[in-house]
């Protein structure tokens, strides 16, 4: 098996981490393999905002833990440190699909480099609120924006889960 199927299977949601920050050398490489990813007709309509700034972390993460309807004090990105959150351009047919891919190829890139992974939901809801709306005007992004996904990074607290068996009867063949 390739090295590369291998870390596929072997990838797994982290949801405990440590509190020590990734190098940003690091993080720019899990970035690139996300702009890597395979979008429709190779328009790359989506973007990545990196977040390692801490006040606003929480501030996100304040936001998601009120959309997910779960108690104060309740962190749905697990302690991570760095969030990158993935937008797909609402004017391009295939954005939550092309952003769902390069989600994939940021949480596989982070594996493979030895660092923790988890999509986390609730992006389109924080972006389509005018909270959302006023961030992106801040960073000078400009168009419409829907929220794909937040990607949790960071250093895995504990042993990494492992894969359960995969379930029976889930491909079919045509020949």
């Amino acid at each position: 098996m390739s090295e590369v199927l291998a870390r596929m299977k072997e990838r797994r949601s982290i949801r405990k981490y440590k509190l020590d920050m990734v190098p940003q050398d690091i993080i720019d490489q899990i970035i690139e393999a996300g702009l890597y990813a395979a979008s429709g007709k190779g328009e790359q309509a989506t973007i990545i905002i990196q977040v390692t700034n801490k006040e606003l972390r929480d501030e996100i993460a304040k936001m998601n833990q009120k959309i997910g309807g779960w108690e104060d004090g309740f962190d749905p990105f697990y302690g991570a440190p760095v969030i990158l959150i993935v937008l797909g351009r609402k004017d391009w047919p295939t954005h939550v699909y092309d952003g769902s891919l390069v989600m994939g190829n940021l949480m596989l890139a982070a594996h493979d480099l030895g660092i923790g992974s988890c999509w986390i939901h609730r992006a389109k809801e924080e972006f389509d609120s005018q909270w959302g709306k006023d961030l992106l005007t801040s960073l000078g992004i400009e168009g419409e924006y829907e929220g794909i996904g937040h990607c949790a990074l960071g250093y895995a607290d504990g042993k990494l889960p492992q894969a359960p068996a995969r379930k029976e009867n889930r491909v079919f063949h045509i020949k």
